[in-house]
């Protein structure tokens, strides 16, 4: 047998072995990416199951934040019975901070924009109350009730509820989640 007979002859056994091993390989290479994917989506569909709710609570918790600062809401809430309207400005102030830091860790489960939306509607109903309290001819001396009838005409004059933004921006991210 010579060397080329000897050449042609291994040929025809490690090739087809190789074409083998080759096309096994990449079957099997195939098959473990598969695999790894399956295990991501069930892996997202397990904690999707544990986080989902925990949104939702988080999604509700905020639109319950953010009716309870909406001004017509908060004097309702608030008597201005027997108060000054400096007392019942520095009470509505409080209650606002109070309302927002109570549901502070629920930016963990909002979108960054939706969370800066809640943070805009609580600036906006301070600064609602504030100008009306600024507004107020010596109102160290006026009842809580002027400041309360300054801040609803400046919700009826302008055209829009400090709130309603937000609100409606943080019902459409949640409504995105199914």
């Amino acid at each position: 047998m010579d060397s080329t007979t000897y050449v042609f002859e291994l040929l025809k056994t490690t090739l087809p072995a190789l074409i083998v091993a080759g096309a096994i390989y990449l079957l099997f290479r195939q098959y473990l990416e598969r695999e790894q994917q399956r295990r991501l989506i069930e892996l997202r569909l397990e904690s999707g199951k544990t986080t989902l709710p925990l949104r939702l609570q988080a999604y509700e918790r905020v639109v319950l934040l953010l009716e309870r600062i909406a001004p017509n809401n908060v004097l309702v809430r608030l008597s201005s019975a027997g108060q000054t309207a400096t007392d019942y400005h520095r009470l509505l102030q409080q209650e606002i901070r109070a309302e927002f830091e109570h549901n502070f860790a629920q930016q963990l489960y909002l979108s960054p924009d939706a969370w800066e939306a809640v943070k805009q509607a609580k600036e906006n109903v301070l600064t609602m109350v504030n100008k009306a309290y600024h507004g107020l001819p010596n109102p160290g001396q006026l009842r809580g009730t002027e400041l309360a009838k300054r801040v609803l005409e400046s919700l009826m004059t302008d055209a829009a509820d400090p709130t309603a933004g937000a609100l409606a921006f943080v019902k459409r991210e949640a409504a995105g989640l199914f």
